[in-house]
């Protein structure tokens, strides 16, 4: 296998890994509307998506989306030892690690991300009020970090591309 083919492939098992958990394009596409929609009256669901896939298309997004969610799947199949396991089980508010990998997502297109993804994360709007939802028996103790980075990344490079064109 070429290094482009496995990149490929990288890039989609991580989307592949996004959609068995319940997390489609469009659903952080909306987050980014939710984020953008008042700097940019035009703004469609199309141009979103296309930020969100361009997010997702980098090598680093692609790990970190691999990287929290094997680690929440393992939190639900109870293999890890404790106290990780009931830390991250309940998602204790003082783990952080969670949040840190995000950071690796979201430092990707500056400082913007971060007002971003703290609005975000505060609000919890859309897909990431289910994944913050504990009553489903699952796990989303670093996906909803992972989501909520990716569509504060994406809005960033949103406002990076639309203050470059003006």
């Amino acid at each position: 296998m070429s290094e482009k083919e496995q990149l490929n492939q990288v890039e989609a098992v991580a989307r592949t890994r996004l959609k068995e958990r319940g997390v489609e394009v469009a659903d952080i596409a909306e987050l980014v509307f939710f984020l953008q929609k008042q700097y940019h009256p035009d703004l469609t669901m199309e141009e979103c998506k296309l930020n969100v896939n361009r997010v997702i298309a980098k090598r680093e997004v692609q790990n970190a989306i691999l990287t929290g969610i094997e680690l929440d799947m393992l939190t639900e199949q109870k293999k890890l030892s404790e106290p990780l396991q009931t830390i991250l089980a309940i998602d204790e508010s003082l783990y952080g690690v969670d949040e840190v990998l995000a950071f690796s997502i979201v430092n990707i297109y500056g400082s913007i991300g971060f007002t971003n993804y703290g609005y975000i994360d505060k609000e919890k709007p859309g897909i990431l009020a289910r994944l913050n939802d504990k009553s489903t028996g699952e796990c989303h103790t670093f996906l909803d970090d992972i989501v909520g980075a990716i569509a504060a990344a994406a809005s960033s490079r949103l406002a990076h591309h639309a203050r470059n064109t003006e």
